[in-house]
């Protein structure tokens, strides 16, 4: 379904000959066209519904749980704008591992990715409330964890080591993590999918141009 609303190209196999007959064209897809769906549409709930991927579930299927059709499964892909399905998509636990294993080598579960640090309260309360001093889930530096952590407690500086505030994540939990965040997935609500692959078609027409043939085809300059 995708490929049937994609716009041609048409363009010559042998740019030195002239003139030019019609073996001399070739028209194929224009895979240089590229629909892009406003990330900040994605903070309008009403047109979304979120979705978490289950491991092993295939693109086809779920386009077809909420559309009733595995083809509009390329409206998923668009509305999330993945680039390759393939990796934007969640791996299953043995995929990741041998990812991780041809990536890292020996270093994939021993070896450090990065360090985060963990939310740190202060004991020091203000209007009856601890007090955040440091945020969690920041990346630092192996400086940071090796080194002191000073802070203001409401009376005093008080100076412990970056290892308390701190963690190593390893290169395997750290993809586990991103693996994890691909689960996520937008589904544009039924009722606006009519609306969507309309817009798609028009979007996908060529406007009057030096190189515009029709409004599906149009011929790459030589």
């Amino acid at each position: 379904m995708y490929f049937s609303l994609t716009p041609n190209l048409r363009y010559n196999t042998k740019p030195i000959s002239y003139p030019f007959s019609e073996s001399d064209f070739i028209t194929t897809k224009n895979f240089f066209r590229r629909f892009q769906v406003d990330p900040n549409i994605f903070d309008y709930a009403v047109f979304y519904n979120k979705y978490s991927v289950v491991e092993g579930e295939r693109i086809e299927v779920i386009a077809e749980r909420a559309y009733g059709d595995p083809l509009y499964d390329w409206v998923l892909i668009l509305t999330n704008n993945y680039i390759n399905p393939l990796f934007s998509f969640p791996l299953d636990n043995y995929t990741l591992r041998q990812v991780v294993e041809e990536k890292y080598g020996d270093e994939a579960y021993s070896g450090i990715h990065h360090y985060k640090t963990e939310s740190f309260l202060s004991e020091q309360r203000v209007d009856g409330k601890f007090v955040e001093v440091l945020k969690g889930d920041l990346i630092v530096d192996k400086a940071f964890y090796d080194s002191p952590f000073t802070y203001w407690d409401g009376s005093q500086y008080v100076t412990i080591p970056g290892s308390t505030v701190s963690s190593p994540v390893s290169n395997y939990d750290y993809e586990i993590e991103e693996n994890e965040k691909k689960r996520e997935m937008f589904i544009l609500k039924d009722r606006f999918l009519e609306k969507f692959v309309n817009e798609f078609k028009t979007r996908n027409l060529y406007g009057k141009s030096s190189d515009f043939i029709s409004k599906r085809l149009k011929k790459v300059a030589v």
